[in-house]
């Protein structure tokens, strides 16, 4: 069992950047293993500003490999080459899926070092002789803030809000937490957002074109009219784009909050297990589960809360990642 309950492939290794932020640390948890993923760890390393380009080119070259394996399908009439044609055509694509992937990952982790937020490295758990912290990371509020619109960012706070319930204000107090747990927030936070940047995506393009729906805009001056600041309940503050959501139905809800390529998906779930290690989930044979082998880690809730923010912004990067491959290489549908 993951984080977000598929089975995973082992993650043997991370990218090396021995001159990003001054350093040898990986600069993201996950390993880029097939060949076009290699050649873009180099490009993240020597040249991030060049990555763009080199995956432009990379998207021409694999619709260039589909499109010639569809013509050979296409041309070929005997039986027998029809079969060996389709065997060769799988292993091909699943070549350009995990490349399609790779791409993905190196587009997020590009952002990152664009707005010079190291992403958080692998995390390995306190032993129990050990009082240090795994979060030594430095917070970067500010800068993961302003990766986000006004109106996405008081979501996040919401979001924050709810998972760190009346902790918000505690941020120096460290807790022994589960590992597996705080994996499963991560990922959960990532898939939030997603979800969000491809919903703030459509409310600011309405909100430039003023066709917000009404009760929108009655909403914004009930806002308006209240003090800045103040919650509705637990820590919960009113957002316009809060209720822009709750304008859907339930079938353009559920749309949206799902992710739209495999390829995405997987990203998702391997980051997440790069990060926090594979889970060693057992069920009893009553059917619950036995956690008595999960890892604790100990963190403040300050770091938690930059676990959460770099998450959800992963996922706003993920999603413009996506969109940016899928306006050039078609995906198959998820």
């Amino acid at each position: 069992m993951s984080f977000v309950n598929r089975k995973q492939t082992e993650i043997r290794a991370s990218v090396q950047a021995s001159d990003y932020g001054g350093s040898a640390d990986p600069i993201a948890p996950l390993q880029l293993e097939s060949p076009v993923g290699q050649f873009l760890s180099q490009i993240l390393i020597s040249h991030p500003h060049l990555v763009p380009a080199a995956v432009e080119q990379q998207l021409e070259q694999l619709q260039t490999d589909r499109d010639t394996e569809e013509d050979k399908e296409e041309s070929s009439t005997s039986g027998a080459e029809l079969v060996l044609y389709r065997r060769i055509a799988e292993v091909k694509a699943n070549e350009r899926r995990k490349a399609l992937e790779e791409i993905l990952y190196a587009l997020v982790v590009q952002k990152f070092m664009d707005a010079n937020v190291p992403l958080i490295p692998t995390i390995t758990p306190s032993s129990p002789n050990d009082f240090g912290q795994v979060d030594t990371w430095p917070t970067q509020e500010a800068k993961l803030e302003g990766l986000h619109s006004a109106e996405a960012y008081e979501m996040i706070q919401n979001h924050l809000a709810l998972i760190l319930e009346n902790r918000l204000g505690d941020s120096n107090s460290v807790a022994q937490i589960s590992k597996l747990k705080v994996g499963q927030v991560y990922a959960a936070s990532l898939m939030y957002g997603y979800f969000l940047k491809r919903i703030d995506q459509r409310f600011q393009l309405e909100k430039t074109m003023k066709i917000l729906p009404q009760s929108i805009d009655i909403e914004k001056s009930n806002i308006e009219q209240e003090e800045s600041g103040k919650s509705s309940f637990d820590g919960i503050k009113r957002s316009r784009l809060r209720y822009y959501v709750m304008s859907f139905d339930g079938e353009t809800l559920y749309r949206y909050a799902t992710i739209r390529s495999k390829e995405a998906v997987d990203i998702v779930e391997k980051h997440t297990e790069a990060l926090f290690g594979r889970p060693e989930i057992v069920i009893t044979p009553q059917g619950t589960i036995d956690s008595s082998k999960d890892e604790l880690v100990k963190i403040s809730f300050c770091g938690l809360k930059r676990l959460v923010l770099e998450a959800v912004t992963f996922g706003a990067f993920l999603w413009d990642a996506e969109s940016y491959v899928e306006s050039r290489y078609h995906f198959v549908a998820n």
